[in-house]
């Protein structure tokens, strides 16, 4: 049962590892304060695609230009099934914000 849970695990936080690192490498770029909403999302789809990073669309993603930097944000939820009607279900939330919020396992 640990493999099991292990294997569906795994490539969930592989992917989620590759988001935050994507969103902290965007928050850190000197010129973000002047791109536009579509340039950041589009942005965030090209190292998306290099990254293999499939479960988190440029529309996914949040934009929050309140502070002086913005702050780039996705919440997501990864739902696999691991026996017959047993599901595992985790909620990833990444930010460019390096204080943002743990990841959460319910």
């Amino acid at each position: 049962m640990l493999a099991i849970l292990a294997m569906k695990l795994v490539p969930a936080y592989i992917e989620y590892f590759s988001v935050k690192k994507i969103l902290a490498t965007m928050g850190q770029e000197s010129d973000l304060k002047s791109k536009s909403n579509a340039d950041i999302r589009s942005d965030f789809e090209r190292r998306a695609s290099v990254g293999y990073v499939t479960v988190v669309k440029p529309e996914d993603i949040a934009i929050d230009r309140h502070g002086a930097v913005p702050v780039i944000s996705t919440d997501y939820t990864f739902r696999t099934k691991l026996i017959g009607n047993v599901s595992l279900v985790v909620d990833f939330s990444a930010s460019s914000d390096p204080n943002a919020a743990p990841v959460e396992v319910e």
